[in-house]
């Protein structure tokens, strides 16, 4: 004959779990092997320990906001795929000629005020040159405009050129200026996370 089951001794395991379910199977404790309801409790909530000066600012200011570009993880304005030149970059570099001076211009894709610019009608380039609209012209408005973008900190940019007005001397001068002078003319591609 066995003892009543309120006085039988379960071996303890540790893949067994003991609850009460007197109120649904109408016997008092039983053994029930280790299931996820015996473990599905909720985990208690603990709060941070707060010291004197340690609270956390809940406003979050980026003191670098061009990391997100220089990962390529920044948002790029597309605009409509029929317009000219593209709207989807960082930096663009436009280069204008006119009847007396070159000028170089690198826009922002955010503000429409150049963020770097250099021109023949500054008085220290236009002092070097014998004629201010030439090749060497170009060539030394690229230089410049290199040196002083890699002090800005733009080491890329988009650089897009009608295809008739890239054939000049003028031009191609300007482009190795650049090139040379250690900005590179192209962007990576954005990332996508």
């Amino acid at each position: 004959m066995h003892p009543p089951a309120s006085s039988r001794v379960y071996p303890v395991h540790k893949d067994v779990c003991f609850h009460s379910d007197a109120g649904n199977r109408g016997e008092s404790n039983s053994c029930v092997p280790f299931s996820a309801r015996c473990a599905s409790r909720l985990a208690p909530r603990l709060e941070p320990e707060v010291h004197d000066g340690e609270a956390a600012n809940e406003t979050f200011v980026n003191r670098n906001p061009r990391n997100l570009e220089q990962m390529a993880l920044a948002v790029k304005d597309r605009g409509w795929g029929t317009t000219w030149p593209s709207r989807e970059f960082y930096h663009r570099l436009l280069l204008s000629r006119s009847q007396h001076h070159v000028t170089a211009e690198v826009f922002s894709c955010e503000s429409p005020v150049p963020v770097v610019s250099c021109s023949t009608q500054e008085w220290a380039v236009k002092r070097e040159l014998s004629s201010t609209r030439c090749v060497a012209a170009c060539q030394a408005v690229g230089e410049v405009l290199a040196q002083r973008c890699r002090e800005a900190g733009i080491t890329r940019m988009t650089y897009r050129e009608v295809p008739w007005t890239f054939r000049s001397e003028a031009v191609k001068a300007f482009w190795i200026a650049v090139k040379n002078g250690g900005v590179t003319l192209s962007e990576p591609r954005r990332k996508y996370i």
